[in-house]
């Protein structure tokens, strides 16, 4: 007869053999696919494309252009059926729009981010207007994307009606980096320097391993939790995609780098607003468009502190400031973003 003890300890080994053999499938698998929500290409410039998603029945004349971070692929914001952003979006009656940067080589080592600003985004704003026909269109940038966003709106002849950032960096002054590492990019210490110096770009692996450095320096937990739960393919096929995206960076060109740790990151620059885009100042002031500040609660790359600036910086009549409940990443993945920017905009997009 077996005791309640033999039974708790009694080793299922075809269970184990199932759940060690699905882990490694899953490692060791091929990605899954990155296009989800089907989408066209409507312009290319060098690496980047400029992708379009149709409303499924569209409600609004105004449509959405979102701008990405520099540092990974924009896949997180079509992470996966059900949560994903763009798929929220086009089915509550948007065309989406989207700047996918690409992957860039050596020789785009001198783009910074007056190029990425005047010849990327505020070319692909022009492309969305004559696109969607529409005479208005909302501005949203997540993450560095939101930065850029920011700096494109003090500068932009095209008709912004709604702005919109999340978990965006604004006020370099505060920093969520170590301080060792700070007080290096300031100081011109960082080895990244000399490193541009040589190869002129960023190579991926170096971009994450900075990420890792600030968000999680020990990368063995998601492992670990993947091998308890192999057995269970929701959670593996979610895992899959975040393993994919955390490890989809970008390489990182050495003028928007320097741009990046000289002019913000150092002097902060944009809030001082001493920040210029191919000699017109980058005026935070000038910009008047309804606006929507979003920040993660949970949030340990950028702190709120970072991101709230912005709202005192403007000229917004319309300005709105929301803290969700939500960490840096899981704000996209979660569905929650989609949401929040249909009810913001809902009324700012003027029904058909």
């Amino acid at each position: 007869m077996t005791t309640d003890t033999e039974r708790k300890t009694s080793f299922d080994f075809e269970k184990e053999w199932t759940r060690w053999n699905e882990f490694f499938k899953t490692i060791n698998g091929p990605e899954l696919s990155k296009e989800l929500t089907p989408r066209q290409c409507i312009w290319k410039k060098n690496k980047a494309t400029l992708w379009h998603y149709a409303a499924v029945e569209k409600k609004y004349d105004v449509p959405i252009f979102f701008i990405y971070s520099l540092f990974n692929r924009p896949h997180i914001l079509d992470f996966a059926p059900g949560t994903s952003v763009i798929e929220g979006l086009i089915n509550s009656g948007y065309d989406v729009y989207l700047l996918d940067w690409g992957m860039a080589g050596y020789e785009d080592k001198d783009i910074n981010l007056e190029d990425y600003i005047v010849d990327y985004i505020k070319k692909s704003v022009q492309r969305v207007l004559r696109h969607s026909a529409a005479d208005e269109v909302s501005v949203v940038g997540y993450c560095l994307g939101g930065t850029l966003a920011a700096m494109y709106a003090s500068i932009a002849n095209e008709p912004i009606k709604n702005l919109v950032v999340a978990t965006v960096p604004i006020d370099f002054s505060v920093a969520a980096i170590p301080e060792h590492v700070a007080n290096g990019l300031k100081e011109g210490n960082s080895p990244l320097n000399r490193f541009i110096d040589v190869y002129g770009i960023i190579p991926p692996h170096y971009v994450e391993a900075m990420f890792r450095s600030v968000t999680s320096p020990v990368y063995t937990s998601p492992y670990v939790t993947l091998l308890t739960r192999a057995n269970d393919k929701r959670f593996v096929e979610k895992w899959r995609r975040m393993n994919n995206w955390t490890k989809g960076h970008v390489p990182l060109t050495g003028g928007a780098f320097q741009q990046l740790t000289n002019d913000l990151f150092k002097e902060n620059k944009l809030v001082k607003g001493e920040f210029t885009i191919r000699g017109e100042k980058a005026d935070l002031g000038k910009i008047e468009a309804n606006l929507l500040v979003v920040s993660s609660k949970n949030d340990n790359l950028i702190p709120e502190e970072q991101s709230r600036p912005l709202m005192d910086l403007v000229s917004s009549k319309d300005k709105t400031y929301q803290v969700v409940e939500a960490g840096h990443v899981s704000l996209a993945i979660s569905g929650k973003f989609s949401g929040i920017l249909d009810h913001w905009l809902c009324d700012r997009s003027r029904k058909k």
